[in-house]
């Protein structure tokens, strides 16, 4: 399992690239289509490399922290959380929450058997049906 915990101190997503290699690896046989449509997809892949290097997910006993390095850019309340869900199940590759105010798409760049650990851990669906 690729997260680092304490019970104290919650739990810190370690990084998964599998995302933008396989986005890297698709992007190869566009290229003999046409360059102008590898191309965004490419620098897509390299965006999410990216991402995956500098961002943390850290889940907390009352939110979930989003980190750039040791800054924290982000917080979400678990009190404020309607409903989650990972898309598709075979292959993970987005995570959606609805909170109060907003819904959020975020890229899986994390191990996604640790990132639903966590979920179910922290922030347990509803299942009456309130979603």
């Amino acid at each position: 399992m690729t997260f680092s915990s304490s019970l104290d101190q919650g739990v810190v997503l370690q990084p998964s690239y599998q995302l933008p290699a396989v986005l890297v690896v698709l992007t190869v046989p566009l290229f003999f289509v046409s360059v102008w449509l590898g191309l965004p997809i490419l620098l897509f892949a390299f965006f999410l490399g990216i991402q995956a290097a500098t961002l943390r997910l850290h889940f907390t006993s009352t939110a979930l922290d989003i980190y750039r390095g040791t800054t924290r850019i982000r917080t979400f309340p678990y009190q404020d959380w309607y409903h989650w869900e990972i898309y598709w199940t075979a292959v993970p590759i987005l995570l959606y929450f609805r909170e109060v105010r907003n819904f959020h798409f975020l890229p899986v760049l994390f191990d996604p058997t640790a990132l639903r650990q966590c979920l179910a851990t922290y922030c347990p669906r509803q299942t009456d049906g309130s979603a």
